[in-house]
């Protein structure tokens, strides 16, 4: 069984042994021609072995980078992603500020009414109790006038008929 710590590694020693093989016999061309023909059976055998072992290896490194591409365009959405989410939270905390503040006047603006009308009902009813007040006086005073004038009178026509009376 195969080594698949490095999955190139047998490659490249198939391609290696390949290489002796096409070599050996590429390089005494004049010895080819005395070869058997199971010989140059083998050797061109060889050969198609050697060019699908070049591009099995070819395969393997466009495999391997699209591999690392696919993990480079996972790391970019996952960055992409996480510049969403920063963003998206930065504008709910600037939203949730926002309305913090708006609620913050809001409720300055109630207290100020309502202190503003606490005040104006506070003066009503001062001036209304001033009002009752006076009014309270002026009947009182009307009211001793008059018993004033109701004791004076009855007094004089006591004295009027003791005085009559006496004579």
């Amino acid at each position: 069984m195969t080594d698949m710590t490095n999955p190139k590694e047998p490659v490249k020693k198939a391609r290696g042994k390949a290489e002796e093989q096409v070599s050996g016999p590429v390089a005494e061309a004049p010895e080819q021609a005395m070869e058997s023909p199971a010989e140059r059976q083998r050797a061109e055998a060889v050969e198609p072995i050697v060019e699908v072992l070049a591009r099995a290896g070819k395969a393997y490194a466009a495999y391997t980078e699209a591999q690392k591409e696919v993990a480079r365009a996972y790391r970019s959405n996952e960055q992409d992603v996480d510049r969403a989410y920063r963003e998206t939270v930065q504008q709910a905390n600037k939203v949730y500020n926002e309305a913090i503040e708006r609620a913050l006047k809001v409720r300055e603006q109630g207290e100020q009414r309502a202190k503003m009308a606490y005040e104006k009902a506070i003066e009503q009813a001062k001036k209304a109790y001033e009002d009752s007040m006076g009014q309270a006086l002026r009947v009182r005073h009307e009211t001793v006038e008059q018993a004033w004038g109701a004791r004076t009178g009855t007094v004089e026509r006591a004295w009027k008929i003791f005085a009559k009376e006496t004579s």
